[in-house]
């Protein structure tokens, strides 16, 4: 598996993973898949603002998943947190895609001067990506009960934090 920079090429694999975790899970709560299209402005902003949008890319050259980080909100105050977000193909979900993904974005953040990488987790029975991210060195740091409605079922929104690099220990320059 490589883990390289997302190219415009890799966006319909990138919006196909995507789509099945809309119609299939709660890992995201948007309800209606975007197109190629609009992933591939998504992929652009990120890019823009100096931002990794990541793939990784199995051994017969498709793409096993991808992932992101970008500033966690947009008010400047925020400007030294990141948000990761992460999606991996199906039938591949379980065999350290995500993991290699989440490891990469937490380098490349950190390098760029973020101090903490925030996950927000869609549905708390996503044991999956709380895992990984635990086994990432993030700490779990609340829950949001019932704020999503999602294949008629109400949903949580875990929050997990981790941080990089000097963290909190110092103030940037």
């Amino acid at each position: 598996m490589i883990i390289r920079d997302a190219v415009a090429a890799d966006i319909p694999a990138i919006a196909a993973i995507y789509a099945h975790h809309v119609q299939h899970g709660t890992g995201t709560f948007e309800e209606e898949p975007p197109n190629a299209a609009d992933m591939a402005a998504r992929m652009a902003k990120v890019q823009k603002a100096g931002c990794a949008w990541l793939v990784a890319e199995d051994d017969a050259g498709g793409i096993a998943g991808y992932g992101y980080y970008a500033q966690y909100r947009d008010r400047s105050a925020y400007r030294f947190s990141a948000e990761d977000s992460i999606y991996v193909r199906d039938d591949v979900r379980g065999q350290g895609v995500g993991k290699a993904l989440v490891a990469a974005l937490l380098d490349r953040a950190g390098k760029q001067g973020f101090r903490q990488m925030l996950a927000v987790i869609g549905d708390s029975e996503n044991v999956g990506s709380i895992g990984l991210h635990l086994a990432l060195g993030f700490r779990q740091v609340g829950v949001m009960r019932a704020v999503g409605m999602k294949f008629n079922r109400w949903v949580d929104v875990v929050l997990m934090q981790r941080p990089l690099g000097e963290a909190d220990r110092t103030v940037p320059e």
